[in-house]
């Protein structure tokens, strides 16, 4: 069973909505407040950077600072899928996206920054922004 899966990709011209999907029945317990998913990108000849987290409980959250009031990350923890509400997409926000799962080491702790502190990783959607 593969742990994670992305859906939702695709292209769209800049001001346009995306909305992610990731699908997490493989890697995390519904029940797990310390669980953590996140969503991260990369784009060609460009490291792969944090897009936003959220934490089991719904309770610690992060944004990159480039997305910041135009991605919203929520999750469905009874039905176990992430999602990423893109909206007023630029160009620059072309990019694979990927949705990771893993845990924090305590209650109340910020989930993992990188992408290496995940366990779980999907195969990535493409996102492609037109001007």
């Amino acid at each position: 069973q593969v742990p994670l899966v992305e859906s939702g990709g695709g292209s769209v011209q800049a001001g346009g909505s995306l909305r992610l999907s990731c699908a997490a029945s493989g890697a995390i317990s519904s029940t797990d407040s310390n669980a953590c998913m996140g969503w991260f990108r990369q784009a060609p000849g460009k490291e792969r950077e944090g897009v936003a987290r959220i934490s089991g409980d719904g309770r610690r959250l992060y944004y990159a600072d480039s997305v910041k009031g135009r991605f919203t990350i929520s999750q469905d923890n009874a039905k176990k899928v992430l999602y990423l509400q893109m909206n007023s997409l630029k160009p620059e926000d072309t990019a694979m996206y990927y949705c990771a799962a893993g845990r924090r080491g305590w209650y109340g702790a910020p989930c993992p920054a990188l992408f290496g502190g995940y366990d779980y990783w999907g195969q990535g959607t493409q996102v492609t922004v037109s001007s």
